[in-house]
């Protein structure tokens, strides 16, 4: 079976990375002991060879590779800074879903915040949140809810609490 990869955010952009999981995989039973650089250098030595990475880009790159790294061991980590919030709505696609997914886009117009949106649907996405009911809110890597559709209210407030300047 072949690795389609997935979606990390790389700098400001979400980019499409082919054998993420089986080069984190690898390098997690290779490299124990290993400093943050010389796991970044791996994953970057790995990826490189299925994935085009501007040369200009490849900081951006290793420090994404080592979240995502830090992220499969189940370690702290630092996030990028971004200038907008970014927001997943996980669930399968159901009503409560779609309407949880409306509800942030009609707050966000009126609140007029530049946002990353994205419906997830993708149980094998969800499950990395540990979500056991849906739908779920996500606001910077976050679940802030789960289960049911928050207030307005109460959307609003985690969305200002969440803005970056």
């Amino acid at each position: 079976m072949a690795d389609d990869g997935r979606q990390i955010w790389i700098g400001e952009d979400k980019i499409h990375i082919r054998g993420l999981d089986k080069a984190i995989e690898e390098i997690a039973r290779t490299h124990s002991g290993s400093t943050d650089r010389e796991i970044q250098d791996a994953l970057l030595e790995r990826l490189s060879e299925k994935n085009y990475m501007a040369s200009c880009a490849i900081k951006e790159y290793g420090e994404a590779f080592l979240r995502e790294f830090k992220r499969f061991l189940g370690q702290p980590c630092t996030e990028t800074s971004r200038t907008s919030l970014r927001i997943e709505v996980l669930g399968p696609g159901c009503s409560q879903c779609n309407r949880l997914e409306q509800i942030v886009k009609q707050v966000l117009d009126e609140m007029a915040l530049p946002a990353s949106l994205e419906h997830i649907a993708d149980m094998k996405e969800m499950a990395k949140y540990g979500l056991v009911r849906t739908p779920a809110l996500v606001i910077n890597e976050k679940v802030v809810a789960m289960g049911s559709v928050p207030p307005v209210k109460k959307i609003r407030e985690w969305l200002t609490q969440s803005k970056r300047t």
